[in-house]
């Protein structure tokens, strides 16, 4: 009876806290480390959750690698050279709308492959609503074609989108695992996309630019404000991502990666400096952001409900694995679309996981849950983080972002994205559904789900 009583009492705590994330009515940060405060407390009054058990629902590899590369970026960002970038890519395409919006949304796309892409948006986006203002032509197109092809580019690699940073962790895929299997798919969608826009927006790229004279006289190099910190943070930055290359191969994880590159970024650059205003820019909120929900989908998952779940995903996926990994795609999409799309991803590895350790061949349905969440949250401007950067940015302006404005949008490119990689998916899903290098055996995942829990 207390198994059953605590399998629907995890239910209402997880329902509850995950509904007061969605409605931002209390900061996420707070409410989910309440919920997982109250799932732990509970839990261990009824019997289903310890703190042993909710330490272990921790993965630190992805809190490691989010750390690091915030460390990085951190550093890198104190130099100028996101703004060095975005006037001198405006000034390439001599203000042409079109070839802004390309270049532009090219230039957020690659950094978004390597870098944390809500700081790559934050950075460039008030580069672009100047450039927009001077050269008099409508910044709206810009701004929402730099977070849907920042999103679309995250989804390439590993580093690019936390839900891959989850993922990958919890999948055992490396870095080169993304290379070869996401980056062909994204760079299909990212084409498409930028079809897509070129058609929506065909009247706001027809406008001719003013002021050209101001904008070529503008001197990109003003914008770099440490040129030998910049220098050491480039040196630093090749050195991880030839890390994240071979990680694999000299069996460390890519959070030690992340960490090594911090690690060399604070002493080369400020040995005998304290590193508080480094630190202070970790965002440590959205690290026990992330750590809050690990517990609480941790309570979920010793309370029996995922293994109840995976049990329900399990059936359909014995039938036919190609269209489970087709409905999770959809699913993610469209769930990622309504909410944020970390919460739903954070639920949803340990189910993958789990019908992983029951012995189906799970590799199809974490790529599709990757494209999924990626590439769901372009349909709203709530759906990701890079969307509500933008929308609230573009506040700032004469053409504020309206949530139908997006939709108009960012609807359209989400399910034209969605049908080229279900069309891929058909196609290749005995190559994306393959053995991956590396990757660990989920027959023997510690705390995967089974009837002892």
């Amino acid at each position: 009876m207390e198994t059953d009583l605590g399998f629907w009492v995890s239910i209402v705590i997880f329902s509850v806290t995950f509904f007061l994330i969605v409605t931002e009515k209390i900061h996420r940060t707070v409410i989910s480390f309440f919920g997982a405060m109250t799932m732990l407390v509970v839990g261990m009054i009824m019997g289903f959750y310890e703190p042993a058990q909710a330490m272990h629902a921790i993965d630190f590899n992805t809190l490691g690698l989010l750390a690091g590369m915030m460390a990085i970026v951190a550093v890198l960002e104190t130099t100028g050279v996101f703004q060095y970038l975005g006037i001198l890519t405006a000034k390439k395409t001599k203000g042409n709308p079109w070839l802004l919006i390309v270049a532009l949304g090219a230039l957020t796309s690659v950094l978004s492959m390597i870098l944390d892409n809500v700081t790559t948006i934050i950075l460039i986006v008030p580069v672009t609503i100047i450039i927009a203002r001077m050269i008099k032509i409508s910044p709206m197109p810009l701004l929402i074609a730099l977070a849907i092809l920042s999103n679309v580019g995250g989804t390439a690699t590993l580093v690019g989108d936390p839900p891959n940073i989850m993922i990958g962790s919890a999948a055992g895929f490396s870095f080169n695992a993304f290379l070869t299997h996401s980056l062909p798919i994204v760079i299909v969608v990212w084409f498409v996309t930028l079809a897509v826009l070129r058609v929506v927006y065909k009247k706001e790229i027809a406008e001719k630019p003013q002021n050209i004279d101001q904008l070529m006289k503008m001197n990109e190099k003003d914008a770099i404000e440490d040129p030998k910190t910049l220098k050491i943070i480039i040196g630093v930055l090749v050195l991880v991502v030839l890390l994240f290359f071979v990680h694999h191969t000299l069996h460390i994880q890519p959070a030690m990666v992340a960490l090594i590159g911090a690690a060399l970024a604070l002493i080369l650059v400020s040995p005998t400096k304290d590193p508080q205003k480094v630190l202070e820019k970790l965002e440590l909120s959205v690290l026990v952001f992330f750590a809050s929900l690990f517990v609480l989908v941790g309570g979920l998952e010793y309370s029996g409900v995922l293994e109840k779940f995976a049990e329900l995903l399990t059936n359909g996926a014995e039938n036919n694995i190609v269209m489970t990994a087709i409905l999770v795609l959809w699913a993610s999409a469209l769930l990622s679309a309504l909410v944020d799309n970390i919460p739903f991803t954070v639920a949803m590895i340990p189910v993958i996981a789990a019908l992983g350790a029951s012995g189906v061949d799970v590799n199809l349905l974490w790529w599709a849950l990757v494209f999924g969440v990626g590439f769901g949250g372009n349909a709203t401007p709530i759906g990701s983080s890079a969307g509500v950067i933008v929308t609230s940015k573009s506040q700032q302006t004469d053409a504020p972002i309206s949530f139908i404005k997006w939709v108009k949008v960012g609807g359209i490119v989400t399910v034209v994205g969605l049908t080229i990689t279900t069309g891929l998916i058909l196609l290749f899903h005995e190559q994306l559904g393959g053995y991956v290098e590396g990757q660990k055996d989920l027959t023997k995942v510690e705390g995967k789900i089974d009837s002892g829990h």
